[in-house]
């Protein structure tokens, strides 16, 4: 641990004692999680796969070749095998000379898949490992691309990065606003994805111009605007990083290409698709692990939800669910291979400016997720349910919100705009909030060093509280017992425990596409990437 780093955890005298039981709690609710998602499999996690093997491209009517390919094998011989033994052992057998070729054919209905036994399974799964390793080499590749830019080019000269969004729905629009904002001093570039996209179970082709409220991720707009902030990187002197989103019921599949395209950070949150939209418990969890291996051998920041929370749950009465969720995501990162510097574990700035000491709140909050998470790069999430269409007043709350980052030492600092909630923000709003940001920290400096709340004081106290009510949640977590046998974090989940929303593990969007592994289940990625932790 860093100098740095163990200064901070002094601010709020935390007892070691009593955070040391919040982790095991959070490992104990988290370990059945991470065995129920080791034990099943979905159709994400299959096409991400082939994706990795090098298929790519669409039919006329738009339809991703990766899923054709995936409904036929899964109408022969079941989704529990996995992709990879029908498919390289149909390969094996002559019916094409590619997977692109294999899947048009699968597509007419010409291939016949069977799940091979004996020598002709292992020599199946032998091809399939070759091919889908040149996948992960290549995300390997790109890792160190990075590497060699950001000594090449340099990076932001301090922490927190400033992460700015871009959303036109058109990427030939995004792409000048998104270099204009660097030359103002984004550091993080975030391309919102289109509004309903985490809910097509399928991953868009090409290049897209008609996104609604958002881009669509597809793998050719990432390499588009990659390609664009590189362009902006070598000419500011500091390699600019690109943020969009793997989540939804493509999440393992935007991982992978995200890797493919060198994406820095992507939005990857463990329950937010369950809470916010309504995509299956199971589904989600499964998908989530996949995808977190391919962010952690990639090299990607991972960005986690927990900021959502507060938009529909009291951030006073909630602020307990906020921790109790970093520290799952925390738990089941790390299990998937991420390092502590990859774990952008997200809060927000969403208490009631009303209410009495709301200020003093706020920074105990922030500290608090600070000296827990002292090494991760804290994503700091500006207010958004309290912004009433006063500009005045949004863009001094703003203000507000950006010296709090600042005192608490935050590591990703999205910039808040005082239009928020109002109307989609214009460029001269984006230029106000970039000025906003500009000001405080350059003002405030390193103010995080100096500021120390009194040991027994407020924020000291308040940021003991609110661990204390983690840990009772955690606890009873842990000790519910649920009649179906299920983890009991998918009966917390199912109460309503996080966000207010209650989702059944048996409900929810694409349960029908999980499956549980049966005997002869083989994925050269998983193993591959499990190989590499």
């Amino acid at each position: 641990m860093s100098t740095r780093a163990a200064k901070r955890q002094t601010k709020l005298d935390l007892d070691p004692t009593t955070v040391r039981k919040a982790r095991s709690l959070a490992r104990k609710a988290g370990r059945p999680i991470v065995t129920m998602a080791r034990k099943h499999t979905t159709v994400a996690v299959e096409r991400a796969t082939l994706r990795l093997a090098g298929l790519e491209g669409a039919d006329p009517d738009g339809t991703p070749w990766v899923n054709r390919l995936l409904d036929v094998v899964r109408a022969d011989v079941g989704l529990e095998h996995g992709v990879a033994l029908p498919v390289w052992d149909a390969l094996r057998r002559g019916e094409a000379d590619d997977l692109a070729t294999l899947a048009q054919k699968a597509s007419a209905g010409s291939v016949t898949f069977r799940l091979p036994e004996g020598r002709e399974a292992t020599r199946a799964g032998a091809a399939a490992r070759r091919q889908v390793a040149s996948g992960v080499k290549r995300i390997d590749a790109r890792r160190r691309e990075r590497d060699r830019l950001v000594a090449r080019w340099g990076d932001a000269p301090r922490q927190p990065w400033i992460y700015l969004i871009v959303a036109t729905g058109d990427i030939y629009e995004d792409i000048p606003q998104a270099q204009q904002a660097a030359r103002e001093g984004a550091d993080v570039i975030a391309v919102i994805r289109s509004t309903g996209q985490s809910l097509l179970d399928y991953v868009p082709e090409g290049a897209t111009r008609e996104g609604f409220a958002g881009t669509y991720a597809t793998q050719e707009n990432f390499r588009l605007m990659r390609a664009a902030l590189d362009e902006s990187s070598k000419e500011l002197g500091r390699y600019v990083r690109l943020t969009n989103y793997a989540s939804g019921l493509c999440m393992p599949e935007i991982a992978a290409l995200a890797g493919l395209e060198r994406l820095d950070m992507m939005l990857n949150d463990s329950m937010y698709g369950i809470l916010f939209r309504d995509i299956n418990p199971i589904r989600t969890f499964v998908d989530q692990r996949f995808s977190r291996q391919v962010h952690a051998r990639a090299g990607i920041i991972i960005n986690t939800g927990e900021d959502n929370y507060l938009t529909t749950a009291d951030a006073v009465e909630a602020a307990h669910t906020v921790t109790t969720s970093q520290l799952l995501n925390e738990y089941f990162g790390k299990e998937a291979g991420l390092e502590d510097w990859q774990l952008g574990l997200g809060h927000a700035f969403e208490i009631d400016p009303e209410i009495p000491d709301s200020f003093r709140m706020e920074l105990a909050h922030a500290l608090l997720a600070r000296e827990l998470f002292p090494d991760a790069p804290l994503k700091w999430m500006p207010p958004t349910r309290h912004m009433t269409g006063d500009v005045f007043r949004g863009y001094l709350l703003d203000g507000f919100f950006n010296l709090a980052g600042a005192l608490t030492g935050q590591g990703i600092l999205l910039v808040g705009m005082m239009t928020e909630a109002v109307v989609t923000p214009w460029l001269s709003d984006r230029d106000l909030a970039l000025q906003n940001v500009r000001y405080v920290m350059n003002a405030a400096g390193n103010l995080a060093e100096d500021f120390r709340p009194a040991p027994d004081g407020f924020i000291a106290e308040r940021a003991r509280r609110v661990l204390g009510e983690t840990i009772d949640l955690l606890d009873r977590i842990v000790t519910d017992t649920d009649a179906a046998g299920d983890p009991p974090l998918l009966a917390a989940i199912a109460d309503g425990t996080f966000g207010l929303m209650k989702r059944p593990a048996d409900g929810g969007r694409g349960l029908d596409g999980v499956a549980r592994k049966s005997a002869a289940y083989y994925n050269p990625a998983t193993e591959i990437l499990e190989e590499g932790q």
